[in-house]
C-alpha cells in the first residue's frame, strides 16, 4: 500500500483545488449521500479531511479514520473538535463497535488493497442494518484503456506516477474487473443500490479539465456506487 506519510502536506495542497478531489469524487459523494442531518458517518481514508470537513458542513456527526498518522494529523489541524480522527489501518480489524454508523464513506481507497474481503466484512460489521456505503474506486475501464495489453479480467497490482503541488510521487493500486467488484460486495453482505460515473461538477474551472473536454460532458475517471447493508 503507497505510504502517504512521505507526501502528506504535498497532497493535501493539491486535494483542495485539483480536479479529480475537489471537482468530482468531493461533491459527488456528497450528492450521492443527500442529507446527513444527525448521521452517523465513518469516513475511511480520510486522509487531511477535506471530504470529512464536507460531511460535517452538511450536518452528519462524522469519524474519520486514516492509516496515514501525517494525514490524521493535518485533518486534525483542519476539523478541530468537529469530527473524532483516528489512525486506523483499514486491512485490520475496525476499533469500532457493531452497528456504529448510518453511513460509511470509502473514498479512493479500497483501490490500495489487494484483498477486499476482510476490510469490506469490518466496514459491513460497524454500519447498521439498512445503512449505505459510497465507495469510489478508480475505474475498471479506464484500467483496460490505459494497459490494453493487461488482462482486465485479473486482480494486478501497477503503479503510476502522479504530481502533487509540484511533487512526482509513485502510488501502486490493486485493479479488478467490475464482476469481482460486484462479488465482493455480495459476499461481504452488501447490494448495489446506485452506480453513478458524473461529468465534473458544475463551475469546475474550465482549465483543470481534460484536453478537448466540454463543461459538462462525462469522462472515464472514478466509479461511485452507492451500497445498501442487507
Amino acid at each position: 500500500m503507497t505510504d502517504y506519510d512521505d507526501f502528506a502536506v504535498a497532497y493535501a495542497r493539491s486535494n483542495e483545488s485539483n480536479l479529480f478531489n475537489a471537482h468530482y469524487a468531493r461533491p459527488e459523494v456528497v450528492r450521492l449521500l443527500g442529507d446527513l442531518g444527525g448521521r452517523r458517518v465513518l469516513d475511511v481514508g480520510c486522509g487531511s479531511g477535506t471530504l470529512t470537513e464536507s460531511l460535517v458542513e452538511q450536518g452528519a456527526v462524522v469519524t474519520g479514520s486514516d492509516r496515514s498518522a501525517a494525514m490524521v494529523e493535518l485533518a486534525r489541524e483542519r476539523l478541530g473538535d468537529r469530527a473524532e480522527l483516528d489512525v486506523v489501518d483499514l486491512s485490520a480489524p475496525l476499533p469500532y463497535a457493531d452497528a456504529s454508523f448510518d453511513d460509511v464513506v470509502a473514498c479512493l481507497v479500497l483501490h490500495y488493497l489487494e484483498d477486499w474481503s476482510a476490510p469490506l466484512a469490518e466496514l459491513r460489521r460497524v454500519l447498521r442494518p439498512g445503512g449505505r456505503m459510497v465507495v469510489v474506486v478508480n475505474h475498471p475501464t479506464a484500467h483496460a484503456v490505459v494497459y490494453p495489453d493487461a488482462d482486465y479480467f485479473a486482480t494486478r497490482e501497477y503503479s503510476e506516477d502522479y504530481e502533487f503541488d509540484g511533487r512526482t510521487v509513485w502510488l501502486t493500486f490493486w485493479h479488478r474487473p467490475l464482476h469481482a467488484m460486484s462479488d465482493a460486495f455480495t459476499e461481504a453482505g452488501f447490494r448495489i443500490g446506485t452506480i453513478s460515473e458524473p461529468p465534473p461538477a458544475p463551475g469546475t474551472p474550465v482549465e483543470l479539465l481534460p484536453p478537448g473536454l466540454e463543461p459538462g460532458r462525462r469522462f472515464i475517471c472514478f466509479l461511485f456506487l452507492v451500497l445498501e447493508a442487507v
